[in-house]
């Protein structure tokens, strides 16, 4: 690779970390960087799976101590994670390429319509954590977690706010729990589609390690320092890239 395509890459890699570690919309950098840069678009689905999984990990020990979340929940919870985001992967694999490309700009348009109106998901108070949650309100939570799997096992934009969406649903609305668990859950979703990735061959590993090293520093250290930015930019950067980068692939797909 060319100097200016590491560097590049690099960079989208750190930004897309720190935006995930922060207000999320990683992918919306990370992936369209891997498309310009000359990956398939389906090893480019795959590769920003894996890198910002990577970074994701990075600054999830921020949330640690607000995981307080009962074994009732938790456990239905993640393993419906694990089984949606497996299939979600297979699906990848067996998609066209030229289906995908299709399919990609609706994707990329529902993942930016989340980013901008899912903000509304995260707002409660400081009391409950759903140990409580009703048998009923449980089993809509866990098919509901079943459809946001296969989604992030497939594409992954916008994940984190369908997650939180779920949260609220079971009666969740202390934020730093819901964030905690969001983080667990979409951990899951894409660690199990990176393994399914790997062993598929899928990933494009010469660009992908480089994106994954900017990955890890900027989700380590975007969970640190870039919180000291006002949140209302960090959103409207993600928005206009989300947007602009929605409206060039639908360009390029029905053009």
């Amino acid at each position: 690779m060319a100097f200016h395509t590491i560097l590049f890459l690099f960079v989208a890699g750190a930004l897309g970390g720190a935006l995930n570690a922060v207000a999320g919309g990683g992918s919306f950098i990370v992936f369209p960087a891997l498309l310009f840069s000359g990956v398939a678009p389906i090893a480019a689905n795959a590769t920003n799976t894996v890198a910002l999984w990577v970074g994701t990990t990075a600054s999830s020990r921020a949330y640690r101590k607000h995981l307080d979340i009962s074994r009732r929940v938790m456990i239905p919870l993640t393993v419906t994670s694990l089984i949606g985001g497996i299939a979600g992967a297979y699906l990848l694999l067996h998609t066209p390429a030229q289906t995908f490309l299709r399919v990609l700009p609706w994707l990329m348009l529902g993942a930016t319509l989340l980013f901008i109106f899912g903000s509304r998901l995260s707002r409660g108070s400081k009391s409950g954590v759903a140990h409580d949650t009703s048998t009923s309100a449980l089993t809509v939570a866990v098919v509901f977690e079943l459809i946001v799997a296969v989604y992030g096992g497939y594409f992954g934009g916008g994940v984190g706010i369908l997650n939180l969406a779920m949260l609220a649903a079971i009666g969740m609305t202390d934020i730093h729990a819901m964030n905690a668990l969001k983080v667990v859950l979409g951990g899951i979703i894409n660690g199990v589609a990176v393994v399914t990735f790997v062993l598929a061959g899928a990933v494009a590993w010469k660009q992908g390690i480089v994106v994954i090293v900017g990955a890890l520093l900027g989700g380590y250290f975007g969970a640190h320092y870039a919180q000291k930015l006002p949140p209302a930019w960090i959103r409207a950067f993600v928005i206009a890239v989300g947007t602009g980068m929605t409206l060039y692939f639908f360009w390029k797909a029905y053009h």
